[in-house]
This record gives C-alpha cells, structure tokens and sequence, in this order.
C-alpha cells in the first residue's frame, strides 16, 4: 500500500507540473481533449501489462457493469469544466475541499462505513488548512452553485464506485480499468467539441508539444491506474487525504521551482 500511495503522490505532482508546460508553454489550450489522450494512453499502457502477465483480462466482465462508474468520470470532467466557466476560482476550491466530508457522510448514511471521532477531527482540520490555502474569491451564483454542487456529488460516487465495484465484480484494479477506460475514452468523445473550440487546431502541434503531451499521457497512465490501487486497497477517504498533502507538495514546488509568492495565509 505504501508503494501504491507514493506511485499516486509522485504521478499526480508530477502531471500538474507537465500539464502546466502543455498548456501555459506549448500552448495547447484544449484540457477535455488532453484527458481524451490521456484515456488513450491509459488503455494502451493496461494492454501492455496484460500482454507482459501483470494481469489476466477479467472474464465475464460487461460493459454494461461498468458503465455508471465511466458515466460517472464523463460527468466529473464535464461538470468540473462548468464549474470553472460559472464559478469563481475560489468557490471551485472550496467545492474541491468539500469532497472529503461529503464522502464520509456518503459512506456512512449508504454504505455503512464508521469513522472514529479522532478522524472524524483531522480530517476537519485537515478541510480548513486547505480551505485557507487555496480558497480566496468566493463569489457564489445560483445557476454556478448548482453546476458545482452537482460535480461535487458526481466526484464523490465516481471515487466510492472506484473501489465498490472492484469488490462488486470481484476484479483487480488492474482487470477493472482496462475495461473503464477505453469506455470512457468513447464516452468523451461527445463532449470534448463541448469545452474545447477545436476549430483552432488546424495543424499538427510542433514536436515539442507532442513529446509533452506525450510525457503528460505517460504521467496521466500512471496516475489512473494508481488511483485505482490506492482506492481498491484503501478507501477514498485515504485518496482524499493523500490529495490534501499533494496539494501541499505542489504548493511547496511552486514556491521553489516557479516563484510563486509565499504569503503568511498559505503558510499557515
């Protein structure tokens, strides 16, 4: 598990800082396309460890069986996109912050799941430190509230039905994404005309842009899938709280690497 949490961590920090060089670098503004890659890309990758033994294809495994938990991720990318076109930045943090609580009441009122009052208190703790640190302008709409309230619920059930369905269906990680995947991929497709204006890609990317989404596709495998095994072995609870303290690594890294100002809020 220790492997799995570390193989999260390192992934997921360093494809915000790839990311980052895609789209503020290269300049290639199309984020619901890169994620349609990045589905690619993971298949790919899965398809490669099931050809070198990592796995056996699960057999008896529909399509069907897998569907809410892709419609689910379709949604939490298309509603996160929303989110951020109505929502100020600040409120889209703090509906961010809030998808550890509203878990653990999910887990408690649905699937019977009990977290004792010492977690119940640093996980409080933990929501209002990366509260301070991230959240800034506020501003609340209706119409933005409800688009932000309604990928909120849909980010919490992908990461339940995360680790639910591979008991459900008695599958791996592993076994479980390379069936979400490609369906997924599939499912983006509609929606990927939605959110990027794909009328100003007219030219194959310069090289140097290619071998950075390249590497941001390679990263992106790499956190899908551990998603997956840290969920599966632990809880999405303990994928929520191992989010906070990357934020908090990243946050470090801007400092360091990228000269982002260091004020006495996010330092505390």
């Amino acid at each position: 598990i220790p492997a799995y949490l570390a193989l999260n961590a390192g992934s997921s920090i360093g494809i915000v800082f790839a990311n980052k060089v895609v789209f503020q670098v290269c300049d290639f503004k199309y984020g619901t396309l890169l994620t349609f890659i990045h589905f690619i890309f993971t298949f790919i990758g899965l398809e490669c460890c099931r050809r070198a033994g990592v796995f056996e294809k699960k057999q008896g495994l529909k399509v069907m069986d897998v569907l809410p938990l892709c419609m689910t991720f379709c949604g939490f990318v298309a509603l996160t996109n929303l989110s951020l076109v109505y929502n100020s930045v600040g409120f889209y943090q703090l509906m961010k912050v809030l998808t550890t609580p509203i878990i653990v009441i999910i887990q408690t009122l649905f699937y019977g799941e009990s977290f004792s009052a010492k977690i119940k208190l640093s996980l409080v703790l933990t929501c209002i430190g990366v509260g301070i640190s991230t959240v800034s302008d506020s501003e609340a709409n209706a119409k933005g509230t409800l688009i932000a309230l309604s990928a909120l619920l849909v980010t919490c059930m992908y990461q339940i039905w995360v680790g639910t369905k591979q008991k459900e269906l008695e599958c791996s990680p592993y076994q479980l994404l390379y069936v979400q995947a490609p369906l997924a991929a599939v499912l983006l497709i509609p929606v990927v005309p939605l959110f990027d204006d794909l009328s100003t890609l007219t030219e194959m990317p310069p090289a140097s842009t290619l071998a950075a989404i390249f590497i941001s596709s390679c990263l992106a495998f790499l956190v899908n899938l551990s998603i997956f095994l840290v969920i599966g072995k632990t809880s999405p609870v303990t994928y929520n709280v191992l989010g906070h303290f990357k934020l908090t690594v990243i946050l470090t890294m801007g400092f360091v690497v990228f000269g982002s100002p260091l004020d006495s809020k996010v330092l505390m």
